[in-house]
């Protein structure tokens, strides 16, 4: 039974109707945002795999094929499969994790995960078993005065065709589909009747992760309705004109924040944040940088950041300034730095850039803390931040915890050695 706030919402979202019949109550999440600032990390690479994150879970395999978790479960014994993603989830991230994450000042984390731990079409070769792992993470986090973001990192088809979101495929096949976005509509629905009580610890769902809006709009069209969809079925999950308290966060598309201005903004809307990825190592030109150059590149963003009109976090950042951790492109492809990556130049060699903290170079470790630095007072500058990612098997530069270990990550994140360093 459709409610009159459904007719309303149905009729708003196809532009029959102003959305201001939505109603303007204004949200109350477990999270003062637009105050308090996030600071926070990605459970990367847990219950969505990634090869350059946990490489030695794809070399296990002994197989060169196995590219991403649909290869992971389709050209493997399938028993052989399951006990070795059990062990991962078992133990990448624990409750201790959750421990050391709150103990070092940060006051959320993003917990990626793919549509298949809800459920798994005919044809697709994705194992379950994630969602008591979720089930976990939200009580270690509620245990430890931690906020989640529940982010819906892949979707049926691929939204971008990345490892990332399940299946690296050549061109994201999840816009092309009306079946691909019905399924991440009712997992969404899913997911925020699961969490629609508990504000107070998942005080953020995401919708998608990365839909590749520069394949233009083929797939920005889908996704402007999608993120429409999203909204009601966050923020409405009670099929009646009840709201809920969760924040729908929604990402970019790599669209410059332009394009996203005055869309689902208040007071028509509530509750709304928009999630920005800042990298600077995936093209040529970033990893041509100097090191003084990254450092300006963040802080000229500050007033971009600063002008924008919704809740705005940067979601995904890092402090490396190469391409080089092993399988950062894709198992099997190179890097862009020392000139592997099909099409690249060579900037230098990777020696000292990547892998254990224990080859960096004292003033590399301070560049590192410089940069870090630089992205968070920037980031701050907007409604904060959350790093990419908490744990890498072998990429320290990469790693939260093992900046923290280390000396380039403070304890307290808002401790600086170089406060002026975007003045």
């Amino acid at each position: 039974m459709y409610s009159l706030r459904h007719l309303a919402a149905a009729l708003a979202l196809f532009g029959l109707l102003s959305p201001s019949v939505l109603g303007d109550t204004p949200i109350n999440p477990g999270f003062n945002y637009g105050t308090d600032k996030v600071r926070g990390v990605n459970l990367g690479g847990w219950l969505v795999l990634e090869p350059w994150i946990t490489p030695s879970l794809f070399d296990a395999t002994g197989n060169d094929d196995i590219v991403d978790e649909w290869t992971f479960g389709e050209l493997q014994d399938r028993n052989t499969a399951l006990s070795a993603l059990q062990s991962h989830w078992d133990s990448w991230i624990t409750e201790s994790d959750f421990a050391d994450i709150a103990a070092a000042g940060l006051n959320h984390v993003r917990l990626p995960i793919g549509y298949w731990a809800f459920e798994v079409g005919s044809g697709e070769p994705y194992i379950q078993g994630q969602l008591p792992y979720l089930q976990k993470a939200v009580s270690w986090a509620e245990t430890y005065g931690l906020k989640v973001i529940v982010d819906l990192h892949g979707v049926p088809g691929s939204q971008n065709g990345f490892d990332n979101s399940g299946h690296r495929i050549s061109f994201p096949e999840w816009q092309s589909n009306s079946t691909n976005v019905q399924r991440s509509d009712n997992i969404i629905k899913t997911i925020a009747s699961m969490f629609a009580n508990n504000p107070n610890v998942v005080s953020i769902i995401a919708p998608v992760n990365e839909p590749a809006g520069y394949d233009g709009d083929q797939m920005l069209s889908v996704v402007r309705q999608y993120y429409y969809d999203s909204y009601g079925n966050i923020r409405f999950p009670y099929g009646t004109s009840q709201e809920s308290n969760t924040v729908v966060l929604l990402h970019d598309a790599f669209q410059p924040l332009s394009y996203w201005s005055g869309y689902q903004t208040p007071p028509n809307w509530q509750g709304v944040a928009m999630d920005t990825h800042i990298y600077q190592v995936f093209s040529q030109s970033d990893v041509e940088m100097s090191q003084q150059q990254h450092i300006q590149t963040a802080c000229n963003m500050a007033s971009s950041l600063d002008s924008f009109d919704l809740w705005l976090i940067v979601g995904e950042w890092s402090p490396a300034i190469t391409d080089c951790a092993e399988s950062l492109n894709g198992r099997g492809v190179g890097s862009r730095y020392d000139g592997t990556y099909p099409g690249s130049t060579k900037v230098g060699s990777c020696t000292g850039f990547t892998g254990s903290a224990s080859t960096f170079s004292s003033s590399y470790k301070t560049f590192l803390r410089q940069f870090w630095e630089a992205q968070t007072i920037t980031y701050e500058k907007a409604d904060g931040w959350i790093q990419w990612a908490w744990k890498i098997e072998n990429a320290d530069e990469w790693s939260y915890q093992a900046g923290l270990a280390n000396g380039w990550i403070p304890e307290d994140p808002t401790n600086r050695e170089y406060p002026n360093i975007c003045d």
